[in-house]
């Protein structure tokens, strides 16, 4: 499959684009600076643009089969970029007729709000990280609005554990029993997994230990 990850220099998108050349895809990686990846593989394609520049999204996305969107604002507590940079995403996907959408967002977003624990709710998202997780819930509201064959994968908090396959996914919001921690490397896999399995179109996905 022909697929592009814009955020691809992040904690969680480089892996991806690991994850995805290994399983055999063509992958351009979109980012301001993608020769930070430092991977060389005749699979890869490096773009060099701006999530916030519409014109850009739109000519990298032509082409494609598929659009992974693991978009990041490093240390920024009041950055938009997960929100306009996936609008951005969304036009160009409709203007060049590609319909898979891979988003990631976070566990605590909308009916998932009840997974979280008390930290969580009152200090990180609740005051820390509030701009961050309102920024989560405006992607998500734009994402399922698209009429675009998406997927949302929620995560809980990264680790820097390696890829286990051992997690919880799919749960619903009545679920209590979770440490709220997962690697960065299975959510990659669970993002790669979503390319070839569509048993999760149109749905949010929770996932972690």
């Amino acid at each position: 499959m022909n697929v592009i990850i814009f955020g691809a220099t992040g904690t969680v998108g480089a892996l991806a684009v690991r994850r995805m050349l290994a399983d055999g895809h063509q992958v351009t990686a979109f980012a301001r600076h993608p020769e930070r990846l430092e991977i060389s593989d005749p699979a890869l394609r490096l773009v060099a643009g701006d999530a916030g520049d519409e014109g850009a999204v739109a000519e990298a996305i032509a082409g494609h089969d598929a659009v992974v969107v693991t978009l990041g604002a490093g240390t920024s507590r009041k950055s938009v970029v997960r929100s306009t940079g996936t609008m951005n995403v969304i036009r160009g996907m409709q203007a060049h007729g590609v319909s898979r959408l891979i988003c990631q967002s976070t566990l605590g977003a909308h009916e998932s709000w009840s997974n979280l624990n008390f930290f969580w709710k009152r200090i990180m998202f609740g005051l820390l990280l509030r701009p961050v997780f309102l920024d989560h819930e405006l992607q998500e509201n734009l994402v399922r609005a698209s009429g675009l064959d998406w997927t949302i994968v929620r995560p809980s908090a990264f680790t820097d554990g390696p890829e286990t396959d051992d997690y919880m996914e799919g749960f619903g919001p009545e679920e209590r029993r979770l440490k709220l921690k997962i690697s960065r490397a299975d959510i990659a896999a669970f993002l790669a997994r979503q390319l070839t399995d569509r048993s999760r179109v149109r749905s949010a996905v929770a996932i972690s230990h």
